[in-house]
């Protein structure tokens, strides 16, 4: 293809593999910082606590992909990934520290 149509539709197709990548990934690191920092700080035995801040992983993460993929744009849904990671890499990092 060639031509302003030929253009609009690669860079519309790189967006969408942009929020693929972001949601794949980004939403796997929130889920993960997120279960890690609940199952240190729910109020449970230790084996019941990882098992349901797994559980709700899983909710994590598709809340994750469908933030990504409603976000106005690809540079939004990388600000809000990255902000939630961050505070939620802080709150382990405070956890781990007082533990």
């Amino acid at each position: 293809m060639s031509g302003k149509h030929g253009e609009r539709g690669m860079v519309y197709r790189a967006a969408v593999a942009g929020r693929v990548v972001l949601a794949i990934l980004g939403g796997y690191g929130v889920a993960s910082l997120c279960t890690a920092l609940l199952s240190l700080t729910l109020p449970l035995v230790r084996s019941e606590a990882v098992t349901l801040a797994t559980l709700v992983s899983f909710a994590i993460m598709v809340a994750a992909v469908v933030y990504v993929f409603a976000a106005r744009s690809l540079g939004r849904a990388v600000v809000g990934l990255g902000s939630l990671s961050l505070l939620l890499g802080g709150g382990l990092w405070l956890v781990n520290g007082f533990a």
